[in-house]
């Protein structure tokens, strides 16, 4: 599954990429979807922030053979009950935030039935096989907020991806066809939204939002610097 950025770029959308959008509010949001990433003999060494998460997860689990099982630990955060409805160890909970702890052998099919069932859900899992190995911060991701310090430069390690699957790589690494270091940040500038009329519920109707705006991705390519900008609706 490709990211969500390159969804957009690539002028796609569905309901991966509008999900991803669903906490936004009309304003700017700078140094969102950060990847610093670096390729040697040995294969990728790359870092992004939380909005990667889910789709990695996934996208990692995809490349587990069939017959395989991995140790899978992690969290699912969700503001509803999965009790009945996930195998877990323990759970938090912190102002109606829910975390329910994962640590279990797990095979292919078990991941991405997780990542389809609670898609709405924050899904940070870690595991590893053969030369991939995905680690993500067990904990929730902060929530967004429109810029206030220009100079602030958020670090890059929420997520951190090791493989020399090449696939893998360009679902996050697009429009770059070699690198040895790489640095990438994308400003989110949320300027309309299409909100459903005669929808009484505030729930759903901010769930069926449509944001308006324009993404600029910024790329440190080798010390080289490169821009580009693509409006969308998601």
């Amino acid at each position: 599954m490709d990211s969500f950025i390159k969804k957009i770029f690539n002028e796609k959308s569905d309901n991966f990429v509008h999900l991803q959008f669903q906490k936004f509010s009309k304003g700017f949001y700078k140094n969102k979807a950060l990847i610093k990433a670096s390729k040697s003999n040995k294969g990728y060494s790359i870092n992004t922030s939380s909005e990667y998460a889910n789709e990695l997860v996934r996208n990692v689990a995809e490349l587990i053979n069939e017959n395989q099982k991995v140790n899978v630990t992690g969290i699912v955060v969700s503001t509803r009950d999965l009790t009945n409805e996930l195998n877990f160890k323990n759970k938090k909970q912190f102002m109606g935030v829910k975390q329910y702890i994962i640590d279990s052998e797990m095979n292919k099919k078990e991941i991405i039935g997780i990542c389809d069932k609670f898609s709405t859900s924050f899904i940070g899992l870690s595991f590893s096989f053969g030369e991939t190995e995905l680690k993500i911060k067990p904990k929730p991701p902060k929530s967004a907020k429109p810029s206030t310090k220009s100079g602030e430069q958020p670090k890059v390690d929420f997520c951190k991806l090791k493989t020399n699957n090449e696939s893998l790589v360009r679902n996050l690494i697009f429009d770059i066809p070699d690198f040895k270091k790489l640095e990438i940040s994308h400003d989110f500038e949320i300027t309309g939204l299409e909100i459903p009329k005669n929808e009484p519920d505030p729930l759903k109707m901010r769930e069926n939002t449509v944001r308006l705006g324009k993404i600029k991705r910024r790329m440190v390519i080798d010390g080289k610097n490169i821009e580009k900008s693509v409006e969308f609706s998601a």
